[in-house]
């Protein structure tokens, strides 16, 4: 189908326009992130792109499990019917890495009749917002990201080790905010900068984290959609960054064993649209009821959203103490030991910060989760229970301790699953339920070398 006008550069962001500028443009990805983040599409030469306004993919890329396998469609016959992409200009953006002069598109997903695609995790996230907007209130949020850099691992039966830095030696572990440390694969985090200021990103700092090779990359805060969008292309130019110097990036929740793992803190405020007001704050500067009845109803409802903050087998074993992460949904002021902490700032700027997601969610998925839990608080107006004045880690969790146990709570959330969109929930729990099934049929070397000769 023929765009009206083949000068649809005209239409992209400028950070893009200024990368093309010049240059003759090769190639566009037409992209979509699966139920897992991965990007999902079609790359095709930019003169055939130039005069298409939408293209075409199975509604199966929704039904993928992260091995590649493919779950029961729960709602209905597995006839794989088209789904229509149309690009969302905002979103295009570089792709530095590539040999060629190419762009990337992040695409809207819809039926055949029109309608919003309700499995599409960026459409899910969407859902979210207008709850919100539905409201006269607009979300805001800022994601922390962190991550390994990891020596290549070639053989999965082989542990994960950090990488050489340019010393000779392998980084080491317990070196938070430590700045030679970050310098020992300073080259990596050149490329990461360039890569970011190439694509029109703002990284508001990078530091190192506990873990041997852990950064910490935060991001300036924002509109949820348009933030989603950066970490699902920040996750991609992380990894092209590394492979360059010769290591890998992980997003793995706990990918070395004793070493902490590895979250996405969600910093989220809300703001009332018409006057641009901070509903956390009174006019005097104190706190708000609202602000209250949000922590309620993160406490309320987040053990039903571990299933989407914590999407893997793998994602639990960061939920374990003395290793940096919470293990509860307790909220204290400028406590760090709570799920739910609330950070020094002025009355503009409070926020809650959740931080329980773990860095191998899918970002659309884990803000959309986040966000309604708050959104239901609203709607609630329950009041939280008291501050935790201590150490959080000394008292009892209220969070799921595997996947398994995570997807009931999920299937049994009305509310949530409400605000998220039935069909949406039903075909996440089938995806994960089918990832779970086939990890409890994998026999760990754990298992060997305990219980082979002892039971």
């Amino acid at each position: 189908m023929s765009r009206k006008s083949p000068d649809w550069t005209a239409l992209i962001p400028k950070a893009a326009r200024d990368y093309i500028a010049g240059r003759r443009l090769d190639e566009v990805e037409c992209i979509v992130a699966d139920i897992a983040g991965v990007a999902r599409g079609k790359a095709m030469p930019a003169s055939k792109f130039a005069y298409q306004d939408r293209f075409y993919l199975p509604n199966s890329i929704f039904l993928q499990t992260i091995t590649g396998e493919w779950a029961d469609n729960p709602m209905g016959a597995f006839t794989e019917p088209d789904m229509v992409l149309t690009p969302d200009w905002s979103t295009t953006s570089a792709a530095p890495w590539t040999a060629d002069i190419t762009l990337q598109v992040i695409h809207d997903v819809f039926d055949q009749q029109g309608n919003p695609m309700p499995v599409a995790p960026r459409n899910v996230l969407k859902r979210v917002v207008a709850l919100y907007e539905a409201e006269g209130l607009k979300p805001i949020v800022a994601p922390e990201m962190e991550f390994f850099l990891v020596a290549r691992n070639l053989d999965p039966n082989q542990p994960i080790i950090p990488p050489m830095g340019r010393s000779g030696r392998r980084a080491a572990a317990k070196q938070a905010y430590s700045m030679s440390a970050v310098d020992e694969y300073g080259p990596v985090i050149d490329d990461i900068y360039d890569f970011a200021e190439a694509q029109g990103f703002e990284i508001d700092g990078i530091l190192q984290e506990g873990g041997a090779g852990q950064v910490e990359i935060n991001l300036a805060h924002g509109d949820p959609v348009a933030l989603a969008d950066q970490i699902f292309y920040f996750k991609r130019l992380i990894r092209e960054a590394a492979l360059r110097h010769d290591c890998f990036a992980t997003f793995m929740a706990k990918p070395i064993e004793g070493e902490p793992g590895s979250a996405m803190h969600i910093h989220q405020s809300v703001i009332d649209a018409k006057t641009g007001r901070n509903i956390f704050s009174n006019p005097d500067g104190g706190e708000s009821e609202a602000f209250l009845h949000f922590i309620a109803g993160m406490q309320t409802h987040l053990p039903a959203v571990v299933a989407l903050l914590a999407p893997y087998v793998n994602s639990y074993r960061r939920y374990v103490p003395d290793f940096a992460a919470p293990i509860n949904i307790e909220w204290g002021r400028d406590n760090r030991t709570t799920g739910l902490r609330v950070p020094i700032s002025d009355p503009s700027g409070r926020r809650l910060e959740n931080r329980l997601a773990g860095m191998d969610c899918n970002p659309y998925l884990g803000l959309a989760a986040s966000m309604v839990c708050g959104y239901l608080g609203l709607k609630e107006k329950k009041m939280p229970r008291p501050e935790c004045q201590g150490d959080a880690y000394m008292g009892e969790t209220d969070l799921p301790f595997n996947l398994g146990d995570a997807l009931d709570l999920f299937s049994d959330s009305g509310p949530v699953r409400e605000a998220l969109g039935i069909e949406f929930c039903t075909v996440y729990e089938a995806v994960k339920r089918n990832e779970y099934k086939e990890f409890l049929q994998v026999i760990s070397p754990w298992e060997r070398e305990h219980l082979l000769l002892n039971v």
